[in-house]
């Protein structure tokens, strides 16, 4: 149940951060800079928001607990972020499931999906050599 909790809330910490993020690149940015420059300028903002999301969950969530924990909270969070990416593109934005995965910009795809991966990882890596208990 550690595992579930930790998950649900390094995705909703980055998620809610991403939600809120695009609220404002789309209106404010696109318009004046174009999809590919607003994507990138929002994405070291988003790396941020993982790294410290990632670190929280470790030392408050997973305090002392081993690799395969750590992973596993990183793999649950990415499911449940591509899971909500694909919702918020269908069913918010009503884009075609094409446009959602294929038809987007290559530059800015790559570093996203960069992005992605780190963001899998990062309770793994940020859990090494931990042994810090739980915060109450």
């Amino acid at each position: 149940m550690g595992i579930l909790r930790a998950a649900a809330t390094y995705f909703a910490l980055v998620f809610g951060t991403g939600f809120i993020l695009g609220s404002l690149r789309v209106p404010l940015l696109v318009p004046r800079l174009g999809e590919r420059l607003a994507e990138l300028l929002e994405m070291p903002w988003m790396a941020l928001a993982m790294v410290l999301a990632a670190r929280l969950v470790v030392q408050r969530q997973l305090p002392g607990r081993g690799p395969l924990p750590r992973a596993a909270a990183g793999a649950l969070a990415l499911a449940f972020m591509v899971t909500a990416e694909l919702a918020v593109g269908l069913v918010l934005q009503q884009l075609p499931l094409q446009d959602i995965l294929i038809d987007r910009d290559p530059v800015s795809s790559l570093v996203y999906l960069a992005l992605l991966a780190l963001y899998a990882l990062l309770p793994l890596l940020l859990g090494r050599g931990s042994t810090t208990t739980a915060v109450p």
